[in-house]
């Protein structure tokens, strides 16, 4: 593939998203909520997508569950990204409620050890010049 020696892109907050990557620059994860339904919603939406209530507000979640489901990436295509291969990322089932998905990298344990049920716990990356990104390794790994 060559050299990569582009630099790894960094999510663009904007005014719906900026209060999660300012939670994660933090090391915390936050999902929004609806108050009406109590409803957690992930990705983020300027209203509910159950009851349409337009208060949703960003609230801490514990950050572990399972892998719902993964790929394994050994070639990257964006610059940025080859020192990192191989890596794993993944769909997370979050604890808090059935269906609520986050999605990051699975790190702290080679790819051929995760699995779909792996139990895993957020962990944060830090980015130099942005903040960090949440990412998860399997529970009971430091």
């Amino acid at each position: 593939m060559g050299d990569d020696t582009g630099t790894r892109p960094v999510p663009r907050p904007d005014a719906l998203t900026a209060p999660y990557w300012a939670a994660a620059a933090r090391h915390e994860l936050v999902i929004q909520r609806c108050a009406r339904c109590r409803r957690w919603v992930h990705f983020p939406r300027p209203s509910c997508p159950d009851c349409g209530a337009p208060e949703l507000a960003y609230e801490p979640v514990r950050g572990t569950g399972t892998v719902h489901t993964f790929s394994v990436v050994h070639r990257p295509f964006v610059p940025g990204f080859s020192g990192l291969v191989p890596y794993v990322t993944a769909w997370i089932d979050l604890d808090e409620q059935p269906g609520l998905r986050t999605f990051g990298n699975v790190v702290g344990c080679p790819p051929e050890d995760v699995r779909i049920g792996l139990p895993v716990r957020v962990c944060f990356t830090d980015l130099p010049g942005f903040g960090a990104i949440p990412d998860f390794r399997p529970r009971g790994e430091r």
